[in-house]
């Protein structure tokens, strides 16, 4: 027996799971039971993809595409700001027009770009674990997860330390773009977040344009001057866009890791004593932890997956934090352990042509910040409520209370007296 539910035909016993309910979470046990049942569950948003295959599968099935138009009028958005940004997105756009852009940023956004930011990363960490080391209980959000990314967003836009405050709050706010469903104000705060961003934007390229320095806004600049065939309101488009992912993403993975290693005190004092584990620390962290639980697309046709008949314009829901939990996909899967060098990319990234342009940047500031706090620092405790942004899209504490123990002492070398 089947049903329709929506645009897609499903057998009557597919399990369903209540993802816009406040009180749920991917970690909550009825959605491992529905991975065990099936490969996909209802929801009142789409189709929730659950096992780690077929997420891998479905991200790069050129069928599906992420349409900022579809998911806003599904989100009963039909212009306005919000509107204006999402749908013209990099991440919106297909074929050709996706590589233009795509090409462009890639000429700006360089390897070399990233790994020269990272003597500022460390100096950045450095410092803001200066003040962890002196307190030892802190408010991690506040005190270093939003700092350092937005530091390092900053010095990559060459934004003024002076503006940083106010830029914090625009991106912060923006991130709720993919949480529309859970509604609340979060459509009034993206709203608010994307005005303040293009008028902030339009300043800074003006400023660029005129006196050119050492940052990707001017590379970028530098790059349409040269032909790159992009118009200012593409540019515009496009930095805001930069802007989103190069910084609440990495403040949620870098809170969501001092979750991790607060219930696994044990792997912070393994890599403590052997830092040359952060690059795979880097990807169980995100694998298990990671900051972005879910990834949307839509049909951009009708099609037929698995048996399964899914029509054009259906919201389907690769849901990330599950499906990196799939015990089909990789040994003790639901288990943290920075030792093990697992097969498994992770999905959070997205795949194929869309690959997240921010992924390089988020593992280089990880992988600095890591081996700092984890040296100077013992293991982190949570000490009060925990406040979570709405489970789907970019999900991570807002609010962390932590209590670092006592750092790690150096080892005694011995000397034994011959009688």
């Amino acid at each position: 027996m089947s049903a329709v539910v929506g645009s897609v035909s499903v057998p009557n016993d597919v399990p369903f799971l209540n993802v816009v309910d406040p009180k749920f979470r991917f970690s909550n046990p009825e959605v491992a039971l529905a991975q065990a049942r099936s490969w996909y569950a209802e929801s009142p948003i789409g189709l929730l993809v659950l096992r780690y295959a077929e997420a891998q599968e479905l991200l790069r099935d050129p069928r599906l595409t992420f349409n900022g138009k579809t998911y806003l009028e599904k989100n009963g958005i039909f212009d306005g700001p919000i509107y204006d940004w999402l749908v013209p997105m990099i991440s919106s756009r297909n074929g050709d027009d996706h590589r233009r852009l795509r090409g462009l940023v890639n000429r700006a956004f360089t390897p070399r770009m990233i790994n020269n930011l990272r003597p500022f990363i460390r100096a950045i960490a450095e410092h803001l674990t200066d003040h962890l080391v002196s307190v030892r209980s802190c408010e991690f959000v506040d005190d270093f997860a939003n700092k350092l990314p937005m530091a390092v967003m900053c010095r990559l836009l060459g934004v003024p330390e002076e503006d940083f405050d106010k830029f914090r709050t625009w991106t912060s706010d923006i991130t709720f773009v993919f949480s529309l469903a859970h509604g609340g104000d979060l459509q009034a705060r993206v709203e608010a977040a994307v005005v303040g961003l293009n008028g902030y934007v339009d300043s800074l390229m003006a400023d660029k344009t005129a006196t050119p320095t050492d940052d990707l806004i001017s590379a970028l600049i530098a790059v349409q001057q040269d032909g790159g065939s992009i118009s200012a309101e593409e540019l515009r488009n496009l930095l805001v866009t930069l802007v989103f992912a190069a910084h609440d993403t990495t403040r949620y993975q870098l809170s969501n890791a001092m979750v991790a290693f607060a219930e696994h005190h044990d792997q912070w004092t393994l890599l403590a004593g052997r830092p040359e584990l952060i690059e795979q620390t880097v990807e169980e962290v995100m694998r298990l932890y990671p900051a972005t639980t879910s990834v949307g697309r839509f049909a951009a046709e009708d099609l037929e997956y698995n048996g399964l008949h899914i029509a054009r314009d259906t919201h389907i829901l690769i849901c990330v934090f599950a499906a990196q939990r799939d015990p089909r996909a990789s040994y003790d899967a639901a288990s943290f352990d920075i030792s093990i060098a697992r097969k498994t990319p992770p999905l959070q990234f997205g795949g194929g042509p869309h690959y997240c342009l921010g992924a390089a940047l988020a593992r280089a500031e990880l992988s600095e910040a890591l081996p700092i706090l984890t040296s100077r620092l013992g293991p982190p405790s949570i000490t009060g409520p925990v406040t979570w942004t709405p489970s789907t899209g970019i999900n991570g504490p807002q609010m962390l209370p932590i209590h670092f123990g006592q750092p790690p002492q150096p080892a005694r070398s011995t000397r034994w007296n011959r009688p």
